[in-house]
């Protein structure tokens, strides 16, 4: 939510400094995330400053170019070359001095310095309007009228705008805080319970609303009022379209908001004011003239606004005329009964509808609006017509017209006020504190509750209808301890806690130890959302994807089946802005369904490589990273978990050239690979990505079938030996490992592949492999006929199994 600090201050009855009012906000549970300065000019033209023209003539060595003085109230004039055609002697012009920064309307900020023009020194610039933000004309410098005063810094002179905003990052059940006004009470109940003295809003709303004539009455039907339970409406007639005044458009602005003409200005203000979304319609589009709050027929076609034709649902609500659709209920107007820069008479809507109803209907169409954020958290149905008022006589004061009919309220079963109860007690319980109760009373009222009744040990109050959140005590609370201050909760002398069992104790163990090997590995953990894009998968994996019924967005639609997609949209993310060496893992969860209730939930850890495992220096060459780093990696996870890889099979995958498997014992515990060129595409990744896939359920249940045992460090040293074998060039590495470990020597420690070499020399389609081997005796040193009977059995074994010629 984006607040404007002199916008709020309007309301406020005594002015509050920016970081004051910042930490008040926080401390009621509106969290300041940002503050920053708003100008509405960027840089707000600080360092220039009014100056005259004394003396103007041609450059003696260039025709566009003329020598100026000018002097700026202060020292000697400065002589400036410019290039405008219109600069001339007597002229009121704005000069940017050296060391001054100019923001152009478009393009980098610029710095001035002393420059030599064509043999001519220049001690600054004269200013266009659009080298400054001031507009978008390029035609010349800008000319000031013959009274504006020399040595005038420009900011002063042009009186621009400036702001500060903070963002807020709002809870969703506070809708009473996306406003202003809303804001601003919750500021004032503040104010009131700590300076010890009644602060109230200042209120915008005047009685001063009269209609001028009844000549455009509009009547209103509410057909479904369960999806709308009031709607008000008020018709204005002889309008003029045009541009906002300065004021409110520079409020627009401040927030983030495109000025478009006056009336489309005055709703949007009023939804930034108070909180109410209004819709204006053409009156001369109301065939009839009458409004008609209904369902209509499934498949219905619709123009919106945006110009798009959309099939409504026999679900969505919408404003109809007698004879169509003219907008969907709280959401998105349509493209006949707008207004244009033609329309003389106007019907304003202010109303209230469903949430539910106005939430399925927005994500159904796609069309995320303001209006809609509002009313799908639930607006204040007890404000509709004084909102209405309002607006109506801002376009009376702005764009002209006069009010045409008194104001339409259909409210065929108001509602009561939702009465709750509260226990002191109960507040003692939850905030930990002891509150008095004229404390609680006056917490209350200056929040706008309506007491009911009083008792020793409890209170009843009336909830506003700006508050559709509170329903229960617990409620209460949390507004009285927001008020007082969460940070002044007290914090006890002695917590009182029943002990708990770690039930995930182990898994989380095994995790942090293979956390920090990867940190050491030069890995950097990421956290990815749960929530991705279907567009993403094939239409056999959406099969078992679990979707979302009420997504946040059209890009934000299932529940990730893989790990992959989310993180290359991290890696892509980083390769954009020129990080390209990068080792990333993640710990998270995968999500499936195999029908209507039955979900899975798996965890896994993924390892996502691009770029260089080495970087280059003086001495040696860059590494590019491989399959096989990725593959080190994997094994030696393994291994802090106490398992060992006993095979690696290489499989078809969807998303992974050069996939393999990687089981212990008989458990496909991983996949790595290569990601495919594709599935690159997809993301815009122009560089070789690695990536593996540990299943780390499956290896946390191999892993608690471990059983822990010790034994002595070898005494005596172990023996290694190499062989260099001839074999077929399909030969892969796990087929010698296979077929050495088959021979079951126990003093056979390990074996390690160390050179691969091809060469015609060896015959066609064959290859040389160079394998190393350790032996170790725990209890003797071993002598070298024992390595020499165990090396036979092995090139026996070799020679037999895989056809393997040893290379002299």
């Amino acid at each position: 939510m984006t607040i404007s600090y002199n916008w709020l201050s309007e309301y406020l009855p005594e002015k509050v400094e920016p970081e004051k009012l910042s930490r008040i906000l926080t401390s009621i549970g509106l969290e300041v995330e940002t503050m920053e300065a708003f100008e509405e000019v960027k840089g707000g033209l600080k360092g220039l400053v009014i100056g005259e023209v004394l003396e103007c003539q041609k450059h003696p060595d260039a025709d566009k170019l003329s020598l100026t003085k000018v002097t700026i109230g202060s020292g000697d004039p400065l002589q400036i070359v410019c290039g405008a055609p219109n600069v001339a002697a007597g002229q009121k012009v704005v000069v940017a001095t050296i060391g001054t920064t100019i923001y152009p309307s478009t393009g980098e900020p610029l710095t001035m310095k002393k420059a030599k023009i064509r043999g001519a020194e220049s001690h600054g610039m004269i200013c266009a309007e659009d080298e400054i933000g001031l507009g978008q004309s390029h035609d010349g410098i800008l000319v000031l009228p013959a009274d504006a005063k020399v040595g005038t810094p420009a900011a002063e002179y042009f009186n621009t705008y400036t702001d500060i905003i903070y963002e807020i990052g709002l809870t969703p059940n506070r809708m009473d805080a996306m406003s202003h006004l809303g804001v601003a009470k919750d500021v004032c109940a503040y104010l009131s319970h700590h300076n010890k003295k009644d602060t109230s809003v200042r209120s915008p709303f005047k009685n001063n609303f009269k209609a001028d004539n009844h000549t455009l009455p509009v009547e209103v039907v509410i057909e479904n009022t369960t999806a709308c339970q009031r709607y008000s409406g008020v018709s204005i007639q002889g309008v003029t379209i045009a541009e906002s005044p300065k004021w409110l458009q520079q409020k627009l602005k401040s927030i983030g908001l495109r000025p478009i003409n006056n009336i489309v200005d005055i709703t949007n203000f009023i939804l930034h004011e108070t909180g109410q979304p209004l819709h204006a319609f053409d009156a001369d589009a109301i065939t009839g003239k009458k409004v008609i709050v209904k369902n209509v027929a499934e498949g219905t076609p619709f123009i919106t606004l945006d110009s798009k034709e959309r099939k409504l649902s026999a679900e969505d609500l919408l404003i109809c005329n007698t004879e169509a659709p003219m907008c969907i209920a709280g959401v998105f107007g349509g493209l006949k009964s707008g207004v244009t820069a033609t329309t003389k008479n106007i019907f304003l809507e202010s109303a209230w509808f469903d949430p539910s109803t106005t939430r399925k209907t927005s994500f159904r169409h796609g069309l995320r609006t303001d209006a809609a954020a509002r009313f799908e958290k639930g607006v204040d149905i007890s404000n509709t017509v004084n909102v209405l008022k309002r607006a109506a006589i801002m376009i009376k004061e702005i764009g002209g017209g006069q009010i045409a009919s008194d104001v339409v309220d259909v409210y065929p079963d108001p509602k009561p006020k939702t009465e709750v109860a509260l226990k002191y007690h109960y507040l003692k319980k939850l905030s930990g504190k002891n509150y008095h109760g004229d404390t609680v009373k006056n917490i209350l009222t200056s929040l706008g509750f309506e007491m009911i009744k009083e008792g020793m040990d409890e209170m009843w109050v009336k909830v506003p209808f700006s508050k559709p959140d509170i329903s229960i005590g617990a409620d209460l609370v949390e507004e009285i301890m927001r008020i007082d201050g969460l940070d002044n909760v007290e914090i006890p002398q002695m917590i009182s806690i029943a002990p708990a069992v770690e039930t995930m104790a182990h898994t989380t163990a095994y995790q942090e130890k293979t956390a920090a090997y990867l940190v050491g590995l030069g890995f950097n953990e990421i956290f990815t959302n749960s929530i991705t894009n279907s567009a993403y998968f094939s239409e056999t994996v959406l099969q078992s994807t679990v979707k979302m019924i009420n997504n946040l967005s059209e890009e934000l639609n299932v529940m990730r089946p893989s790990m992959l997609e989310t993180g290359l949209e991290t890696i892509a993310h980083n390769l954009n802005r020129k990080n390209n060496n990068i080792r990333f893992f993640e710990f998270g969860r995968t999500y499936s369904t195999s029908g209507v209730g039955t979900y899975a939930e798996d965890n896994h850890l993924c390892l996502f490589v691009t770029g260089t495992k080495i970087e280059g220096n003086w001495n040696s060459k860059a590494q590019k990273a491989d399959l096989y780093f990725v593959k080190a990696a994997v094994e030696k996870i393994a291994a802090l978990s106490g398992l060992t890889i006993s095979e690696f099979t290489a499989v078809e995958n969807e998303k992974l050239a050069n996939a393999i498997e990687v089981k212990s014992r008989n458990e496909v515990v991983a996949v790595i690979g290569e990601i495919n060129k594709k599935t690159l595409d997809k993301f815009d990744c122009r560089q070789p990505v690695f990536f593996a896939d540990i299943n780390w359920d499956k290896l946390m249940q191999l892993n608690k079938k471990n059983s822990i045992s010790f034994k002595e460090i070898p005494k005596f040293p172990s023996v290694q030996r190499d062989l260099a074998i001839v074999v077929d060039k399909n030969i892969a590495y796990q087929q010698i490992e296979k077929t050495t470990f088959a021979v079951k020597l126990n003093k056979l420690k390990s074996i390690n592949l160390f050179d691969v070499f091809e060469s015609e020399k060896l015959g066609a389609g064959k290859k040389s492999m160079a394998v190393s081997f350790t032996f170790s005796d725990e209890e003797k040193t071993m002598t070298d006929a024992e390595i020499d009977t165990m090396m036979n059995k092995i090139i026996g074994a070799y020679e037999k199994e895989l056809n393997a010629e040893i290379r002299k």
